[in-house]
């Protein structure tokens, strides 16, 4: 296929690149980072999409998803595909897929779980929203840049199910290190308690296989210095995207609100920011109960 590949970041240039040795042509264009190799450089974003059977966008943000929406759809093949993989709020993946749509294109929000190491291997799991037709013609690059895709169903169904996924995430971890923290504090060694929770009722992806606590499990990020596989602030942004998401449709969610409040201050009033999300570990081993 001809493809056009917008956002060349963490994520997006190891994405680009696996498609480009794949043997498919890549144009790419980002505003700041260089094309990965392989990967043509375009001089601008509708440049890249000239002509492309499928356009796939890796942004951070909703805003900057519209921004650049408006400016490359107009510019689009008809009957192209445009796959947004980014994480955005699912009000705005609904709006780009709509005005794609509206000027015949097939749309897809299609954001991933996996991280930068997944990326680069290509073994993200994507989470699908859009037509059975745009899925189709995208299915094939999915199964390069990823081990498994997911159509969880219309427009905005991808960012839900990343948005509720992430939620679980963020407070399954937060409450891992909490634990870890208390065996501490009442002398239970730390590989005992890993053997016996990873085993029993308290088993989950958190402790299994992404343990905070170095020297215990898989190696993790805890292991490197809480140096980011997935950083703090990008759990923070998904988790605030999460509770837009449940006062948008009137959900309660009150562990996703603890989660969010947790990792708020972590971030921004303590020294989350640039390490792991992990790292709430040594963050409640420092505190006491006041």
């Amino acid at each position: 296929m001809k493809i056009g590949f917008i956002g060349l970041g963490n994520m997006g240039a190891p994405m680009a690149a696996n498609l480009a040795q794949a043997g498919h042509k890549v144009a790419g264009f980002d505003l700041t980072a260089s094309c990965p190799e392989g990967v043509t450089a375009a001089q601008s974003a509708e440049a890249a999409v000239a002509g492309a059977d499928v356009v796939l966008t890796m942004l951070p943000n909703g805003a900057i998803l519209r921004e650049v929406a408006g400016t490359i759809i107009p510019a689009m093949a008809a009957g192209a595909v445009l796959c947004d993989c980014s994480t955005v709020d699912v009000e705005s993946a609904r709006a780009v897929a709509e005005q794609a749509e509206a000027a015949g294109l097939g749309a897809l929000d299609a954001p991933v779980s996996g991280g930068v190491g997944g990326a680069g291997a290509g073994t993200l799991t994507f989470m699908v929203g859009g037509s059975d037709a745009a899925f189709a013609t995208v299915q094939p690059l999915f199964a390069i840049m990823g081990q498994k895709a997911v159509h969880c169903g219309s427009a905005g169904a991808g960012q839900a199910a990343k948005i509720c996924n992430n939620m679980i995430l963020g407070a399954t971890m937060a409450v891992t290190c909490e634990a870890f923290a208390l065996a501490d504090k009442l002398g239970l060694d730390r590989a005992r308690m890993f053997d016996v929770v990873s085993t029993s009722s308290g088993y989950s992806w958190s402790m299994n296989a992404y343990c905070p606590a170095p020297g215990i499990g898989p190696q993790s990020p805890s292991d490197n210095d809480y140096r980011p596989g997935f950083a703090a602030e990008l759990m923070l942004k998904d988790l605030r995207l999460s509770q837009i998401a449940a006062e948008a449709v009137d959900a309660d969610t009150p562990m996703g609100a603890r989660a969010l409040a947790l990792y708020t201050a972590f971030v921004e009033d303590e020294d989350g920011r640039g390490r792991d999300f992990s790292a709430l570990l040594p963050r409640f081993s420092s505190r006491g109960r006041g």
